[in-house]
C-alpha cells in the first residue's frame, strides 16, 4: 500500500526505538521521510536503509531538540530544504527513572524540556503550516504512565499526561481543520528506554514488554482512522481503562510496587 506516496513524513527521536519503527512504516507506504535526532550516525545507515528498501527519498537532521527553540529551528532548516511536512510523529523523549530527589535537577528538567516543550513547539510550527492547507496529520507519543501518578517515574509521567491531554484537547480543536492529531500511549517496550532511564527490568515489565514495530504500526492505524488516542495491547488497554474506577491512592500504591525493581 503506497497510499503516501510524495508526502514528507517527519519522524523525531529517529536514531533508535520507535522512530526506527515509524521510519520504515512511513517509508513502505511511499512516504518521504526526514529524520531528526542528535545522533546523526545511525539516521544515516537508516536513510540509506529505507531509501534502498522502499526507494523514497529522506532528509536527516542531526538536532538536539531539547534545546530551546529547536522545533522552530528544525521548521526553519526544511522548509529552506523546500520540504513541506505532511506527517509528524512527535516521538522524542525519553524517561528518568528513580525517587525525584535522587535525580541531577538539570536531568530532570532536559526530560521535561523534551518531553513538553519542544514536543509542544513543534505541533505549533508544523501544525499551524498543515491548517494552512488544510490536511495532515500529527502523533504524539506519550505514555501510559500517563494514565497515573508513577512514583519513581513522578516527573516523567506528569509530562506524559500533559501529552495525552494535550493532543487530545488538539484533536478535536484541529480536526475541523483537516489536521488529525492522535497521542499513542504505550506500556512498557523493548526499546532503549529502560537503559536511558537508569531502570533494570522488573519481573513485571519483562512479564508485558511488547516489542516495538506493532506498537508503533498500531499508533499509525490510529492516526489514520482519525483516533483521538490509543493505549496499544490488551492488558495496557485494560490498565488504562481500569484506572477510571480504582482510587488515585490505589493506582499510585500499585504503580510504585510494579516499578520496584
Amino acid at each position: 500500500m503506497r497510499d503516501l506516496e510524495g508526502q514528507w513524513a517527519l519522524v523525531t527521536g529517529a536514531s533508535s526505538g520507535f522512530g526506527v519503527d515509524f521510519a520504515h512504516l512511513l517509508a513502505a507506504r511511499g512516504a518521504n521521510v526526514v529524520l531528526a535526532a542528535r545522533s546523526v550516525e545511525p539516521m544515516d545507515k537508516l536513510a540509506i536503509e529505507l531509501q534502498a528498501r522502499h526507494g523514497v527519498r529522506t532528509h536527516v537532521v542531526g538536532i538536539d531538540l531539547a534545546r530551546p527553540g529547536a522545533g522552530t529551528a528544525l521548521h526553519d532548516r526544511l522548509a529552506a530544504a523546500g520540504i513541506t511536512v505532511d506527517v509528524l510523529i512527535n516521538n522524542a523523549g525519553y524517561g528518568v527513572y528513580g525517587e525525584f530527589l535522587s535525580q541531577p535537577l538539570d536531568r530532570t528538567l532536559d526530560m521535561m524540556q523534551l518531553n513538553m516543550l519542544s514536543l509542544t513547539e513543534l505541533t505549533h510550527v508544523f501544525a499551524r503550516a498543515m491548517t494552512a492547507r488544510g490536511r495532515g496529520h500529527i502523533l504524539l507519543v506519550a505514555s501510559i504512565g500517563g494514565y497515573q501518578a508513577t512514583p519513581t517515574y513522578a516527573a516523567y509521567s506528569a509530562t506524559k499526561a500533559y501529552v495525552l491531554l494535550f493532543g487530545e484537547a488538539l484533536h478535536e480543536e484541529l480536526k475541523p481543520r483537516g489536521v488529525t492529531v492522535t497521542v499513542l500511549s504505550p506500556g512498557i517496550t523493548a526499546t532503549r528506554f529502560l537503559d536511558v532511564s537508569g531502570q533494570k527490568p522488573t519481573l513485571y515489565q519483562r512479564l508485558v514488554m511488547m516489542r516495538s514495530r506493532p506498537v508503533a504500526l498500531t499508533g499509525l492505524k490510529a492516526l489514520y482512522s482519525g483516533r483521538a488516542s490509543i493505549v496499544p495491547g490488551w492488558l495496557n488497554a485494560l490498565t488504562a481503562w481500569s484506572n477510571r474506577l480504582m482510587p488515585r491512592v490505589v493506582q499510585r500504591r500499585v504503580a510504585f510496587a510494579l516499578m520496584k525493581n
